[in-house]
């Protein structure tokens, strides 16, 4: 069976989101099929995008989890974005969320690599 996920987010600002996601995300959008909207590929068939809708901005929580969990977080602060929070949890698994100017969260996690 095929997945693909299309993991929306609204903000009030558009260009203030994409240039924010940019920055966290490490690229520019793959596409924006409108004028309100950008969408960006994280992997094959797994996408991420902003749409603006200002009534309904700031309310979303995603986690992307990532196997170079360390790396990615030292990549988003040389592009200029530092977490808003880190979390530990039990068994060692963490997690590092960002939280946009709209105060949606978008978190990175992992787990220990052995």
């Amino acid at each position: 069976m095929a997945i693909d996920l299309f993991a929306g987010i609204y903000v009030r600002d558009h260009d203030e989101a994409v240039a924010w996601y940019s920055r966290v995300l490490g690229a520019e959008p793959a596409f924006h099929p409108n004028e309100t909207e950008a969408v960006w590929e994280l992997a094959e068939h797994r996408y991420l995008y902003i749409r603006r809708n200002p009534e309904h901005a700031g309310h979303a929580v995603q986690t992307v989890l990532v196997d170079d969990l360390d790396a990615r977080v030292e990549a988003i602060a040389r592009r200029g974005v530092e977490p808003a929070f880190r979390e530990q949890y039990p068994g060692g698994a963490r997690k590092v969320v960002y939280r946009d100017a709209d105060g949606n969260e978008l978190g990175f996690g992992g787990v220990p690599q052995d």
